[in-house]
């Protein structure tokens, strides 16, 4: 079937198509905006991608974004290196970050043990944990990995790994959302609330 745009039209849908969570039709609008926008507006995106590819590589020692050697989070000396938060990706950083609660280090593992996607643990950053733990004086490991199937399965395969160094190695909880109702929860969502339960303060 014939493109049903010129050459370069169709190539800015094709590319714009291939982002995550870009359908066709959402790849057509946003190449029409591109298309109608005054031409500096453009080059602004582009010239923000091509920078962004040119300067940003990945921290290496937790595999966070980072523009250098070291990102944002490993450069900060007030952090407590004694607490390590392990994430899936570096967007769960800024998610764990907008709490306010948190003062640790973090680890990116850049993905979850997916055997359907033919993803196992030497795919993902562990033997840097590993090492890390080792070398850092980490005393406690968070492990926040998704709440789903791959998550868990990360979570418990990371625990086997970390129980024995010695380590307090902690699970976020996971339960209702505020503003939720208990009638809408499923079973294994509402299962984690009631284990995660706290003690009330009068």
């Amino acid at each position: 079937m014939a493109s049903p745009f010129e050459g370069p039209v169709q190539s800015l849908v094709d590319e714009l198509g291939r982002l995550p969570g870009i359908g066709p039709k959402s790849a057509q609008r946003i190449a029409f905006y591109l298309l109608k926008a005054a031409p500096e507006d453009a080059n602004r995106l582009a010239r923000a991608v091509v920078e962004a590819k040119e300067r940003v590589s990945w921290c290496r020692r937790c595999f966070n974004f980072a523009e250098g050697e070291l990102c944002v989070y490993c450069r900060d000396d007030r952090r407590d290196y004694a607490l390590l938060c392990v994430v899936e990706e570096p967007r769960d950083i800024v998610a764990v970050e907008r709490t306010q609660e948190y003062r640790g280090r973090y680890h990116v593992l850049l993905g979850a043990i997916s055997p359907i996607e033919g993803i196992g643990p030497e795919q993902l950053k562990i033997r840097e944990l590993l090492a890390r733990v080792n070398d850092e004086g980490v005393k406690e490991v968070i492990l926040a990995t998704n709440p789903n199937i791959e998550g868990e399965a990360t979570a418990m395969y990371l625990a086997r790994l970390l129980k024995p160094l010695g380590l307090r190695v902690t699970r976020i909880a996971s339960g209702l959302p505020v503003g939720g109702d208990l009638e809408y929860a499923d079973e294994v969502t509402l299962g984690r609330a009631l284990e995660g339960r706290r003690e009330v303060d009068a």
